[in-house]
This record gives C-alpha cells, sequence and structure tokens, in this order.
C-alpha cells in the first residue's frame, strides 16, 4: 500500500503513526521503508523503539499515538546519532551509478563514467549507498554538531524526504517493490560476477559487458590505492 494512498483515511492509525517517523527510509527498523514499519507497528507486529533517526523523542511520538509504554532504543537496531549526509570522494568514485537506484531520494546525480555528486539538501543520511559503492568513495558527514534525532531533523524535512521518496518509486518502477536493501545486495553481485574470468567471456549482453566496465574500472581504482614500492 502506497503511503501517499488517496483511498486512506487521515484518520488511520497507520497514517498517524506514519506522520511522525522522519521519513529516512533508512530501513534500520528492520523494514523496507517507513511506511512498512508504520504498517506493524498498527498491527501490532513491531514495538515502537526501532527508529534509531527518529531517537528518543520518536519513541515518545510513537508511545503518545499507540498507547504503548516509552521504552529506550532498542540498540539493535542502532543508536540516535546526530543528523549525516553522503560525502562522495571525487578523486575515487569511477562512475559506475551503482549508487543511484539505492538512494531512497533520488539525492545522487550522476551518469555512467563520470563523477557523481550527492544533492546535500534531498539527502537523508540513510547510509544505503556506502555498502555499494566499489571502491569505498562515499562516507557520511554530521552536519548539526551536537544534535541527535528529532532535533537533528524536523518535520518539513520529514515531509520533503516523503515526497521524494514516494517519486523515487514512481520514476523507478523497475525495482518491482523491492526494498533498498535487496537493491543493495543486487547493484553489488554485478562486481563480483565481473571478477570472474568464465563470466566474463560468456557474457554478450549489455548488462554484463557494464559489469567488465566496472570491474576492470574497479581494479584500476584498487591498483591506484596501493602505495607505490
Amino acid at each position: 500500500m502506497s503511503p501517499s494512498d488517496p483511498s486512506l483515511p487521515e484518520t488511520t492509525l497507520f497514517n498517524r503513526i506514519h506522520a511522525v517517523l522522519p521519513q529516512t527510509q533508512c530501513t534500520r527498523c528492520g523494514y523496507p521503508d517507513c511506511a512498512a514499519y508504520a504498517h506493524a507497528i498498527a498491527d501490532d507486529a513491531a514495538p515502537i523503539n526501532q527508529c534509531p533517526p527518529g531517537g528518543q523523542e520518536g519513541v515518545q511520538r510513537l508511545a503518545a499515538i499507540t498507547g504503548s509504554p516509552v521504552t529506550a532504543l532498542n540498540p539493535a537496531n542502532g543508536a540516535e546519532g546526530p543528523r549525516a549526509i553522503a560525502v562522495i570522494d571525487e578523486a575515487w568514485c569511477i562512475g559506475c551509478t551503482l549508487c543511484l537506484p539505492v538512494c531512497p531520494t533520488d539525492a545522487i546525480l550522476g551518469s555512467n563514467k563520470t563523477m557523481h555528486i550527492v544533492i546535500e539538501s534531498h539527502c537523508t543520511g540513510c547510509e544505503l549507498c556506502i555498502p555499494v559503492c566499489p571502491v569505498d568513495c562515499i562516507s557520511l558527514e554530521n552536519i548539526p554538531g551536537e544534535r541527535t534525532g528529532w532535533s537533528a531533523w524536523s518535520q518539513p524535512e520529514a515531509g520533503k524526504a516523503l515526497e521524494r521518496y514516494t517519486l523515487h518509486s514512481t520514476r523507478r518502477p523497475e525495482t518491482g517493490g523491492r526494498s533498498p536493501k535487496t537493491l543493495v545486495k543486487e547493484e553489488k553481485a554485478p562486481i563480483q560476477a565481473a571478477s570472474s574470468p568464465t563470466g566474463a567471456e560468456n557474457s554478450a549482453s549489455a548488462a554484463e559487458q557494464k559489469r567488465l566496465v566496472i570491474a576492470t574500472a574497479l581494479a584500476r581504482a584498487r591498483a591506484a590505492r596501493k602505495p607505490k614500492s
């Protein structure tokens, strides 16, 4: 069910819960996105303390809506921290485009074989682009100083993130509803496949050609990083 489904009355428990989530779509709650987590809470299938971006204030917000007791954030899902944004090291980006489909808010701009950049105002700090980068050129940078959780975020920013996530889901129908974590695994797999000589020799498709290009660029980047003797 889409979080923006007009058939849903605004007074439903799901909508009230979904409205107070930070909409970072980071999946650290254990669900594919904020909407899925909101549905799970509404169905009594998940506790209210699994959202690190929302932090302890987020738990209190959810407790007020659901009537559940306020508990500490579950450390298994992560810790509350400052808002962070992704930063791409221009010197190491190989233009592989693997990070583009996993960004839930389309905050990364780039195309094949060109350097990618992050639009700071669109980035939610979800971290989903980091594991898919084959040359480890993406890092996180904290931006609000000492503020954490909702003190480092805001309801307008959450609303903007949800709008961009909805557009992302519309623009990329090829994801077929697969979660960002699943997309990360699928985007990482071509690099591993391209490392196999047998797979490269037997490939003739455009997808396989792209895999070879990425694998070659990856090899060059790793070689460049090795200290010269």
